[in-house]
């Protein structure tokens, strides 16, 4: 079922980018010869106008074929017989329409389930946050320099500059501004330095509320990847964390098992959730903010469910936890 999935998640993509291209070819005058669901041979298609619409004999994606490859082609409504702005916005398009893609499915998790707001939940006793005086109630406005909008913006900072020896946090409490500067600490069991404080509680917004966060997922997403491939450009991960298509299928048939005994509806949301994950090496914040985590360990999902499932693992603590350690859930 996982492979099934996958390909549905993956050919959904696809098609919507090259939708983008078909769609700003069309809006610039630009002829296309083909438009297909899928690769290989044609099983059927039909033409209209001068574009051929057809299904292909592979369930991977699909092409829009407006011929930009032939350089020599000049001739009236071919790709290359248009302006550089023309081109530019065709070949532009189909990346922006996952953009698009992506803000949609985000503004439907929010709206379905909220968002996590960046309100101090907690904060856990000897670490540094409880030294420098936060609150349950303080609203994290920027980290590192950063801007918060979400929660999730506090976790990425957390997991991609954790070599840090302190960070400067801004907070608002009764309306006025304060900053603290945190120390990281790691405490034994800990299997990452921790700031000590814990939160995000969900929060669904009204409809122009939704728009707004859905962006702001959006950002932590580009976020997350810029700062995933500094890490990986700066040797801070290596090839050996990079998870290619078989771990992807691996991880989208676990969370369907995982899902299927909740419903139909519970599928959904964590099958769109596979682009919406807390993904997050500070251990022990991440399992006091999840409802629910699974985790990925050789290219599988080892073991999944609520914070105390997986500490209370023997096999979760053996590979990845470690002996030692205590969850600690907030005050």
């Amino acid at each position: 079922m996982g492979i099934i999935l996958a390909i549905l998640l993956f050919s959904a993509i696809i098609i919507i980018h090259e939708l983008g291209h078909f769609l700003l070819a069309k809006a610039n005058g630009i002829r296309v010869d083909e438009f297909s669901l899928g690769l290989g041979p044609t099983l059927f298609g039909k033409q209209f106008g001068e574009t051929k619409f057809s299904v292909k004999l592979l369930p991977f994606g699909g092409a829009c074929m407006m011929g930009e490859d032939d350089v020599e082609d000049i001739s009236e409504g071919s790709f290359n017989s248009k302006s550089v702005w023309a081109r530019m916005s065709v070949i532009v398009a189909g990346p922006l329409f996952n953009l698009i893609l992506a803000w949609i499915l985000c503004m439907i998790m929010i709206a379905w389930v909220g968002y996590r707001t960046p309100v101090v939940g907690g904060v856990i006793d000897g670490y540094s946050a409880q030294e420098q005086g936060l609150s349950e109630g303080d609203v994290i406005t920027k980290i590192g320099g950063r801007s918060v909008h979400i929660w999730n913006d506090i976790s990425l900072y957390n997991l991609t500059h954790s070599e840090e020896k302190e960070v400067e946090i801004t907070y608002k409490r009764d309306g006025k501004t304060h900053t603290a500067v945190l120390e990281p600490r790691q405490k034994e069991g800990d299997t990452a330095p921790l700031l000590g404080v814990t939160g995000g509680k969900m929060e669904r917004p009204g409809f122009f509320g939704t728009l707004k966060y859905g962006a702001y997922t959006v950002k932590y997403w580009i976020d997350y990847t810029v700062d995933s491939l500094r890490m990986l450009v700066t040797g801070r991960v290596g090839m050996k964390d990079l998870s290619g298509p078989v771990g992807i299928v691996s991880a989208v048939d676990g969370v369907y098992q995982e899902a299927a005994p909740a419903g139909l509806s519970v599928i959904i949301l964590n099958l769109m959730n596979i682009g919406i994950l807390i993904t997050d090496h500070n251990v022990q914040e991440t399992l006091c903010i999840t409802d629910r985590a699974y985790l990925l360990y050789d290219g599988r999902i080892l073991q999944s469910g609520s914070a105390e499932d997986l500490a209370n693992d023997p096999e979760v603590r053996r590979v990845y936890l470690g002996k030692n350690f205590e969850l600690r859930r907030k005050k």
